[in-house]
Parts: C-alpha cells; structure tokens; sequence
C-alpha cells in the first residue's frame, strides 16, 4: 500500500512539472516546484510523510493550474507559498518520526549496556568464590601436613596472599568497569533527552508551519473578498475598479456625495494595505474639444486622488492621470455609449506596489 501511494505521488508530481514546460517563469512557482523535488528525492520524507508529501502536491498542482489559468502573479505566488509550507511540513513530519526511532534505540541500547554490566559483574563474583574455594583446601590441606611440610605450607600461604591481591585487583578493575558502564548508560539517556528536546522543537515549528499556512490562507481570502466588494475586475493591467460617471454633474469634476461612499470604501482598503499603490485615471465622452475633455478627465482624477488623500489614504499611495476621451471603452454614437466612457479607473498595484504599464 505504501508503494502505491508513492507511486501515485511520484506520477502526481511528474505530471504537473511537465505541465508547467510552456508557462511563463515564475520564481516563486520555481522554488515551490524546486521544494517539492527535493522532498520527493528525500528517501524519508516519502516513507515516513506521504499524507503530507500528497497534500503538498496538491497544494503545488493547484498553484500549476492557476498560472496556467493566468490568474496574476499575486494569486499564482500566494498559492506556491502554501505549496512550498506543506513541503515544509512534510520534511517536519519525516524529521520528527526520525527523532522517535533514535530515541528507542538509545533506550534499547542503554538497556543492553546495563545487562553486559550485570552479566560481568556475576562472572568476575563467580570466578573470586572458585578461588576462595581452592585457596581454602590448599589452606586444609596445608594445616593436616606434618611439621616437615611447614616450609611449604608458608610457601602456599604466601601464593594465596598474592591470589587474594590479585582478586582485589579484579574486584577494583570490576568497580572501574561498572562505573563506566554508568557513565556510559548516563550518556546515553542524555542523548535520549536531546533527542526528545529535538522532537519536541520539531513538533513545535510544523504547528507554527501549519498556523502561518492558515493565516496566509485566511488573508488571501479576505483580499479576494474586499476586492469583490470594490467590484475590482481583473485585467492585463491588474486589478481595476471603475467608478462611472455618477461621482460627477456633467462637465464639472467636484465630487457628488452620492459618489464618496464607493471611494470611503477604497480609501478603507488602501489604508488596510498601505504596501499597494493606485493609478486614479480620468476618461470624458467625446462631447466637447479635445482640450477640454482633456482638461476635464485631469481635474476629475485630481479630485478623487484628493477625496483619497483627505480619507486619510498616504499620499505616497497615489497618482492621478487624466486621458480626455481617449481610450473608449464604448462608441461614442449613442448616449449609453458615452455614459460608459465618462468613467474613473482605478489601478491597483501588485502587493509589491508595482504598478503595470501600458
């Protein structure tokens, strides 16, 4: 079962980096797809992380599909910074699961120490009692020996006092012994308390890991939901919102009240992302001079950039241009037409403030 979804994952990932040959380069996507290889190379992370290896994979596939979709660098960057997260955590799992195995092995290894140690010290009590024992006879045998054999009996005394030093030096050596085998057994349930600490950190950055997924989840949504409300539409420009011509009377370029409520709630918008900028663009019908109309869109943009400003939106945020009745986006040859081309244009900047030219 293991192989199979190995298999399944490893043919997942194959797919979607050969689907991405023909898109345009994105780094970000890059190092999300660069992530993913390397934890699939990883000969741990997929045997001992294939859930969250999966979940990255797809994660990646979705971020694939949207920049072949031409969804905009930001929603394509935000998606492969998700996918490049579940990598993380799935290197984090394999990690930790690794940090488990080392600590029963030292457990294991600490045990086995202390029994070579017991088993040392029964033989070392075995082989001084057999001494003892022989020591003992000769003792005997020596005392039931004749007056003649007193010379002997001192010789064999004097053989069993070195004997007896040398089952002292065995019993020291016995000591030192057990006493490294207690240094060693102290070493090793160190190393298994580093290990634990080691685990315990790792469990504690995949829960940080998967809370900073969350929140970039969560702040994506709340953008894609401001912007709907704004009615941003997304163009080869960015995002861009358009304010028709009820924010002005005919030829006058002094803000309706009716018209401020669509701007307060750009202004809320701005001040909540204050690393974006905005292009404030002018447009007029095709009533009216040229220089005029041109004029006209200029002081038109002019006061909503103002309007922005006085919101309290910085001003470093804005820029106005005014572009009279060029660029239509409808004909001038009905009243419908013209409504539509009396319009204000919003540009928004990228979340790295970048505004698109033209």
């Amino acid at each position: 079962m293991k192989s199979f979804r190995t298999l399944t994952l490893t043919v997942l990932a194959t797919a979607v980096l050969g689907a991405c040959a023909g898109m345009p380069a994105n780094s970000m996507l890059d190092q999300a797809r660069s992530d993913y290889r390397e934890a699939q190379a990883n000969g741990q992370t997929p045997s001992l992380a294939p859930a969250e290896l999966r979940q990255a994979g797809d994660a990646l596939a979705r971020a694939e599909a949207a920049q072949a979709r031409s969804d905009g660098t930001a929603t394509v960057n935000q998606l492969a910074y998700l996918a490049r997260q579940r990598v993380a955590l799935a290197n984090q799992t394999a990690g930790r699961k690794i940090a488990e195995a080392e600590v029963a092995a030292a457990s294991s290894e600490r045990d086995a120490l202390r029994l070579a140690a017991r088993t040392r010290e029964a033989d070392l009590s075995a082989r001084n009692a057999a001494a003892a024992t022989r020591d003992a006879t000769a003792a005997n045998s020596a005392a039931a020996e004749s007056q003649r054999q007193s010379e002997a009996a001192m010789r064999q005394t004097a053989n069993a006092q070195q004997q007896a030093a040398a089952s002292r030096q065995q019993a020291a050596d016995a000591n030192r012994q057990a006493l490294a085998a207690q240094q060693q057994a102290s070493s090793a349930k160190q190393q298994a308390t580093e290990a634990q600490t080691a685990a315990l950190a790792s469990q504690q950055q995949t829960a940080a890991l998967q809370q900073q997924a969350t929140e970039a989840e969560q702040r994506r949504l709340a953008l894609e939901k401001q912007l709907s409300d704004l009615n941003a539409k997304k163009t080869e420009r960015g995002m861009v919102i358009t304010m028709g011509d009820v924010l002005f009377d005919t030829g006058a370029a002094q803000l309706k009240p009716g018209g401020l409520r669509n701007i307060e709630r750009l202004s809320d918008f701005l001040k909540k992302y204050p690393q974006r900028k905005a292009m404030v663009e002018g447009y007029t019908d095709s009533i009216g001079s040229d220089s005029s109309n041109q004029v006209l869109s200029e002081r038109r943009a002019a006061s909503v950039m103002t309007a922005l400003i006085n919101m309290g939106v910085a001003r470093n945020q804005l820029s106005s241009q005014g572009y009279g009745e060029a660029r239509p986006v409808a004909g001038n040859d009905s009243s419908g037409g013209r409504q539509m081309n009396r319009r204000v244009e919003i540009v928004l900047s990228d979340e790295a403030g970048v505004l698109s030219q033209r």
